[in-house]
């Protein structure tokens, strides 16, 4: 079956929510990256090949972003709201024996929930390094670019922040509403992903040099196993060898925890 409609949630502190889902099967929950939305996944990602495979996929939209309420006031993204709402929905759906995933923001997001008491048979952290997850999110180009969008201000034509500054427009991005994501954004230090026991597919693209310490978060994570995939950042996710991975990874016996 495919059914990606649109379908609502409540985030803990009851803001609307959104959802899709695609597949039948072993529930599969898959979060998006930064300034994206659900729909990637089906549309540029691997989610179709993950259904075929016999997955029950549900795809969130971030707060702040697609579906999801896009609201303003900084005091709807305290510290941590995107792994309060990822854990909402699990609840929400009753979720026990199922596996959990995020590519770029949402595997930073997926670690935090780990953290927090997530408890999902595996784990895929995709297009993510330690240096990102262990730091607090300074946004670098992402706030430069958004800052700029939310004032009307003149970027470069043909600069890097002219690019990033396209595909948030493309995508349909809200720049205020980003920008109050990045500030949610919290450290995982490494003393807490040592303590994550959860078997972890960590996969980044061999071109994706803003992640080249994926490897190192493997290190970390004591029941991790990495690999990588051709292309950068954005190609990465495009490729059928993610969807190839996460297959063979979600297919396999896992590993013992390390000693």
């Amino acid at each position: 079956m495919t059914d990606s409609r649109v379908r609502p949630f409540a985030g803990r502190d009851g803001l609307d929510l959104a959802y899709r889902e695609t597949g039948e099967g072993r529930p599969l929950v898959l979060l998006h990256g930064f300034a994206a939305t659900a729909r990637q996944w089906l549309d540029h990602g691997p989610a179709a090949v993950l259904a075929a495979q016999g997955n029950r996929v549900i795809l969130p939209d971030l707060r702040g972003h697609g579906d999801s309420a896009r609201p303003h006031d900084p005091a709807r993204y305290p510290p941590d709201v995107l792994a309060d709402d990822g854990l909402a929905l699990i609840d929400r759906l009753g979720l026990d024996d199922y596996d959990l995933g995020g590519y770029s923001l949402g595997a930073r997001i997926m670690l935090r929930m780990l953290v927090r008491g997530a408890r999902p048979a595996r784990a895929i952290v995709a297009g993510q390094g330690l240096a990102a997850v262990s730091s607090a999110a300074n946004g670098g180009t992402n706030r430069r670019v958004l800052t700029a969008l939310a004032n009307g201000d003149s970027i470069d034509p043909g600069s890097p922040d002219a690019e990033a500054a396209h595909w948030i427009t493309h995508l349909g991005g809200d720049p205020r509403a980003l920008l109050q994501v990045l500030n949610s954004l919290i450290a995982t230090p490494g003393l807490a992903l040592r303590q994550i026991q959860t078997p972890a597919l960590i996969v980044a693209g061999d071109q994706d040099h803003a992640h080249a310490s994926a490897e190192a978060l493997a290190v970390v994570l004591p029941n991790a196993r990495f690999t990588r995939v051709p292309g950068d950042h954005w190609s990465a996710f495009t490729r059928p060898e993610l969807a190839t991975a996460i297959t063979a990874f979600l297919a396999g016996r896992s590993r013992e925890p390390k000693p």
